[in-house]
């Protein structure tokens, strides 16, 4: 089944099964770790497995249980502070750098949790449905997707401070072999377009509403900066030479002695798989904003006759994803692949390769509110809308992304410095 088939597919589901088949897909992902693997926190921004199951099971029974079950009793009155995530309209939280210090309830007490709160939604959706119901349980279960991919970025991080580089999991892994395919540019007209959610399957609401936006005509690489356009970068003192970085990215590569993409290590990169060679034809992955924005530059000053290369807008890559979803989607490298790790491009249409899945994307715009967005009413309000300011933009999900998740108009976005995630990039100009 394509990805684009499993989206459609799952956006029909009714919302029991759904329901059912999100929750268990999470404990999937959990299931090749310890105990020990789901308990600890590698570093502030990531969080332990533990919590991320417990999370999600706080969700459900906070904005979807309590409002709706008769004689709503939590499982555990603890829980809503403990596994409260940064929702202050609901009250106080643990402190996310604390979180792998909370060692207790351990990770049995919190599957109990999990499935007792299953077991109580499968009672809800099994009942008369109240307005609003729905679109709650599909916010809840999009959430749990986020989180699916958080799980692997976050167990990847953790294994990587190990100096064993173990497995995630001994499991097979599809292997594609494909021959190398030239760097070019596809060409787009620009004009005025539409951007922003467009169908009634489920958005969040920071993709909304749809408006006009005027492009100017630009191109786009015909796929992302590869592993090999990336050593040739670092094999020019690219991360040495300030000429090439904005001001705060030059102080974030010096502070931090940043000399490689993460996860690079004398020539090889650690990977969900453990150490592994450096894949020349597949797309450069868990790079910052501010070292896309410097390879633009550096890309530049190595091309002069082409024209300057940027970081494409938002915009421009939502427009380039609607003319090509459907062949772009056909072959996409999502979670469901197993692959967990960006794959070289395949030429399987004329369009760009690699929109989709592979690796996040960056692009140039910040993140903001479209005109006339309105966030959604209540705690869940705070879903996206006080995080708009001092992040970037990524599209197009990737191999950790549930291929259900994703959608032209999806906006990711995460602070300029961050490079946990697997996020890459694909070059644009101007174009005419």
């Amino acid at each position: 089944m394509s990805p684009a088939t499993r989206r459609a597919a799952a956006s029909a589901l009714p919302a029991k099964s759904r329901f059912a088949e999100v929750r268990a897909a999470t404990l999937a992902l959990a299931a090749p770790l310890t105990e020990a693997d789901c308990q600890v926190q590698s570093m502030a921004d990531a969080s332990p497995v533990k919590w991320h199951l417990a999370h999600t099971t706080w969700f459900f029974e906070t904005f979807v249980l309590e409002p709706r079950e008769p004689g709503f009793k939590p499982f555990h009155p603890a829980y809503r502070v403990l596994f409260n995530s940064y929702y202050n309209g609901i009250g106080e939280q643990h402190p996310r750098p604390q979180r792998g210090l909370v060692t207790r309830p351990g990770l049995n007490e919190v599957l109990a949790y999990r499935a007792q709160v299953d077991a109580r939604m499968a009672a809800l959706l099994a009942a008369p449905q109240p307005p609003g119901l729905h679109e709650r349980v599909m916010l809840g279960l999009h959430h749990e997707q986020q989180h699916q991919e958080l799980i692997l970025t976050d167990v990847k991080h953790l294994l990587s401070c190990n100096p064993l580089a173990p497995r995630y999991s001994d499991a097979p892994r599809p292997t594609t072999l494909a021959p190398a395919i030239a760097a070019g540019w596809l060409p787009f007209d620009g004009g005025l377009v539409e951007i922003g959610h467009r169908d009634a399957g489920f958005a969040f609401d920071n993709e909304t509403p749809r408006h006009p936006h005027y492009l100017r005509p630009y191109a786009l690489a015909r796929k992302p900066v590869t592993q090999g356009d990336w050593a040739e970068f670092i094999a020019d003192a690219g991360y040495r030479n300030p000429r090439w970085w904005l001001a705060a990215g030059w102080d974030v590569v010096r502070a931090q002695r940043i000399e490689a993409p993460m996860y690079w290590r004398d020539g090889r990169q650690f990977t969900l798989h453990g150490m592994e060679a450096i894949d020349p034809q597949a797309p450069v992955v868990h790079i910052g904003f501010h070292e896309a924005d410097a390879y633009a530059r550096w890309w530049s000053a190595q091309h002069p006759g082409q024209g300057p290369a940027r970081l494409p807008t938002e915009f421009e890559w939502e427009h380039a994803a609607l003319t090509h979803e459907a062949d772009a989607r056909a072959q996409a490298n999502f979670v469901e692949s197993r692959a967990l790790q960006p794959r070289a491009a395949r030429a399987v249409h004329a369009g760009p390769l690699q929109l989709f899945g592979d690796v996040w994307e960056w692009t140039s715009s910040s993140y903001s509110p479209y005109p006339g967005f309105t966030a959604w009413d209540g705690a869940v309000g705070e879903y996206n809308a006080k995080f708009m300011v001092d992040q970037y933009v990524l599209r197009g999900g990737s191999c950790a992304t549930p291929a259900s998740h994703l959608r032209a108009s999806y906006r990711n976005f995460f602070p300029a410095a961050t490079r946990w995630q697997f996020a890459g990039l694909r070059l644009a100009r101007d174009q005419g």
